[in-house]
């Protein structure tokens, strides 16, 4: 059976330089009937397991480290037996939210991961924070891009650990490449193409965020 996506969404906070915001985040589950992988593990332990149904967890891929993407990560862990994979570059906003439990192991630039018959592979696209990552399955149109790549333009850079600069190179090197029809599934908010969001590049310079 050929490998779909499927998605939720959970609410909660942010909280980062002591501010704290309501925000509502996607979790995506890329996978067939009878195993998948999750993307990110905001704020509620039972969505993400509904949205599981049942199937083998292989591992929960968190795009970056802010607290509004791993909070629950330990927890979705240990319902399903999976490993929380982050690139190292995100442990110090990692041990931000959880000091007393390490991921439990890395994501790293070109790695590949196989769940039902396709493919995700790990871009390191830094700027929103220094080990964020987007997962891009060509089999399937999509790049999973976090925090990197909204409709509308790049991730913030204004906080702790992030850097406009790095994000916009991360962006136009490593996801505008990317075929102009190639989904793009974000951390919050509505999708978008690659397409759709590659004509604005120089908007966003202008802007300067």
């Amino acid at each position: 059976m050929a490998a779909r996506i499927d998605h939720t969404v959970t609410s909660g906070t942010f909280s980062l330089d002591g501010q704290t915001f309501d925000v509502d985040n996607n979790v995506w589950v890329v996978g067939d009937d009878t195993e998948c992988v999750v993307i990110d593990a905001p704020h509620d332990v039972a969505a993400i397991v509904a949205a599981v149904g049942g199937r083998r967890v292989l591992a929960i891929l968190a795009t970056h480290a802010h607290d509004d993407h791993v909070r629950v990560a330990p927890a979705l862990a240990e319902a399903t037996g999976a490993q929380v994979l982050l690139h190292p570059a995100d442990r110090v906003l990692w041990d931000m939210v959880h000091p007393d439990v390490p991921p439990g192991g890395e994501l790293a630039d070109g790695q590949s991961i196989e769940v039902a018959g396709t493919t995700l592979r790990v871009l390191h696209t830094p700027g929103h924070s220094p080990g964020a990552c987007s997962l891009y399955a060509p089999e399937l149109g999509a790049v999973f891009t976090g925090d990197t790549l909204f409709q509308g333009g790049p991730g913030a850079t204004g906080r702790s650990f992030s850097d406009f600069g790095t994000i916009v190179e991360s962006i136009k090197d490593r996801l505008l490449s990317l075929p102009p029809e190639t989904t793009v599934h974000t951390g919050h908010g509505a999708s978008t193409t690659i397409g759709a969001e590659a004509p604005h590049l120089d908007e966003w310079l202008a802007r300067g965020h």
